[in-house]
């Protein structure tokens, strides 16, 4: 499979799930592991540009696909994505643990967006945003922070 940008080959049980071998045997801990039942959304990542539950797909079942992770979003050292600094712009990271899944399923749906032409209105967005959970209640930094780079907000792609 293709793991952000890079060709990767391993034998795996045919159990293992992503989620778990993007981040023990790869070593790509952005992905973390909430509920592990699909429902919390720590564990988005983006599957052939689709944001998908790493927790409910299996390690086999992305053989020859294209993976990408929280940290495919920017170069180290390198500049954030429109999404990641809306969120530290707003201060929507607070503990940080549902922030990669919440970034990585806002690109999955900008990138679709911008593949399909289609201006993205603030209802889509809203229900875009249930698709995770923030145990800390930072919902409000996170909705701004999302409505920012999707230029609801000041600062924003077309604020």
């Amino acid at each position: 499979m293709n793991i952000n940008g890079r060709q990767i080959e391993a034998e795996v049980e045919s159990r293992l799930l992503l989620a778990d071998f993007l981040r023990h045997r790869v070593g790509l801990t952005g992905t973390h592991l909430g509920c592990e039942q699909g429902s919390c959304g720590a564990c988005t990542i983006l599957v052939d540009g689709l944001a998908v539950r790493s927790c409910l797909m299996l390690a086999p079942q992305a053989n020859g696909r294209e993976i990408r992770t929280v940290e495919s979003l920017a170069e180290p050292g390198g500049p954030l994505s429109p999404i990641q600094e809306a969120f530290t712009n707003q201060h929507g990271l607070q503990c940080g643990f549902c922030t990669p899944g919440f970034l990585c399923s806002l690109t999955a749906f900008a990138e679709e967006a911008e593949d399909t032409g289609r201006e993205v209105l603030e209802a889509e967005l809203e229900e875009q945003l249930d698709s995770s959970f923030c145990r800390c209640t930072g919902y409000v930094n996170i909705r701004r922070a999302a409505r920012q780079a999707f230029g609801f907000e000041p600062g924003g792609a077309h604020g």
